[in-house]
């Protein structure tokens, strides 16, 4: 494969929320998109949604009538896989489901030009499993935009096992293209950002069966500066995904940390577009409100799932919430997820909100002292168990005086 791939035209497949953002991305960098989904009713609505945001832009002159009118005629619907051969990358965002992947990915390897790159949005998925199905996974890569697409700017581009150099270049060119601030990330369920949130979420959780509620762990996380805690995102996101993903999986929904959001669930409190979830919300308002009924609600689960209740505040909150975060990231630079810890911070700084003024939590972490993180995390993993035994990479930098900020990883 000849080096410098220069991407000029691009296929979406799926025309839901992520395949809406992703569209416009690529359109508003001058790349010639073609469309498709298998149901054409939901490509039209998608159509008629990317020319609604295009004229909200006008409206708010962020551009002129001529520029969305040639954003507009770059992207046209695509009847099947053979009217895309010739483009040359594909990003494939449909929902989280490996085999539903694979099998468009067989589809794609088939259908498209022996050079054309084949990338997917998964956000937590093997990409290599994804790469193994097709006969050029040295030209398949992770493109994890993070939603909405088109106003986000992280992109997380995930390293197969095999994916060829030249391809990532061609990724990080085009990332540059879309105004993107793009991370390299290794092949690991979740990547960088969301293998982090994982644990931080779980944390969260704990701490309201333990004592907090939703409210407070929110007031400390925005306290902190974060621009929302995670009982907000959590209704922004909508609590019935991971519920619904729980479901799909026949696993994970008998596990503790997911009993409150299963009742909320049950109840149809699915967060803000539902007007309940962990807040209350009016018509027509995106302002949460602080709901009793659900402080009730952790009560009565936190009660029958057997916790002793007690006060905590709001610096053991921020104290565990972060260091969930740092734990994580620790392991993740150590595997060579990420190549340095400044990557870990930009993923955090621009995907998941956390304060500028903070600098991303490996930073706060060496602002801290690594001897320091290392005690608490022993305290920690004392007081609450097996998952707060300290990541190695901690351990050995603490013995050395060491930093974050000094480990750079080679691929």
């Amino acid at each position: 494969m000849s080096q410098n791939i220069r991407i000029a035209s691009a296929a979406v497949i799926g025309a839901g929320t992520m395949g809406r953002g992703i569209a416009m991305c690529l359109a508003n960098a001058g790349v010639q998109v073609l469309w498709l989904d298998n149901n054409p009713q939901m490509l039209t609505q998608a159509l008629g949604a990317v020319a609604d945001t295009y004229a909200h832009n006008v409206r708010q002159g962020r551009i002129d009538e001529a520029e969305a009118t040639r954003r507009r005629a770059r992207i046209s619907q695509a009847a099947n896989y053979a009217a895309i051969r010739e483009v040359d990358l594909v990003i494939e965002a449909v929902y989280e489901n490996l085999e539903l992947k694979q099998s468009i990915f067989r589809e794609l390897d088939a259908a498209l030009k022996p050079s054309a790159i084949l990338a997917s949005n998964t956000s937590y998925l093997d990409v290599d499993a994804i790469a193994a199905v097709t006969s050029r996974p040295s030209q398949v890569l992770g493109l994890h935009f993070f939603s909405p697409a088109h106003i986000m700017k992280l992109l997380e581009i995930v390293r197969g096992a095999k994916t060829a150099p030249a391809v990532l270049e061609a990724a990080l060119e085009l990332g540059e293209r879309m105004g993107k601030v793009s991370v390299v990330a290794g092949n690991c369920h979740g990547f960088i950002g969301n293998r982090m949130l994982e644990k931080y979420v779980q944390e969260s959780r704990r701490l309201i069966l333990e004592g907090s509620l939703p409210h407070q762990v929110d007031a400390a996380i925005q306290g902190f500066g974060f621009a929302m805690g995670p009982f907000r995102m959590f209704d922004v996101v909508g609590i019935d995904l991971e519920w619904r993903a729980r479901e799909l999986a026949g696993k994970g929904q008998d596990a503790p940390t997911v009993q409150v959001d299963n009742r909320l669930c049950e109840m149809g409190r699915f967060g803000q577009k539902s007007g309940n979830g962990f807040y209350h919300y009016e018509p027509g308002s995106r302002q949460a409100e602080h709901d009793p009924e659900v402080d009730a609600l952790v009560l009565r689960e936190s009660e029958r799932l057997g916790y002793q209740r007690r006060d905590i505040g709001a610096e053991e909150i921020l104290e565990r919430c972060l260091l969930a975060l740092v734990n994580e990231g620790a392991k993740i630079l150590d595997e060579g997820i990420a190549s340095t810890s400044a990557d870990i911070d930009t993923v955090y700084l621009n995907g998941y909100g956390f304060p500028k003024d903070k600098s991303g939590p490996m930073a706060w972490a060496d602002a801290q002292g690594l001897q320091s993180v290392l005690a608490r995390l022993r305290d920690l993993a004392g007081e609450h168990g097996a998952h707060w035994q300290p990541a190695a990479l901690i351990e050995r930098l603490a013995a050395a005086n060491g930093r974050f900020a000094d480990v750079k990883q080679e691929h």
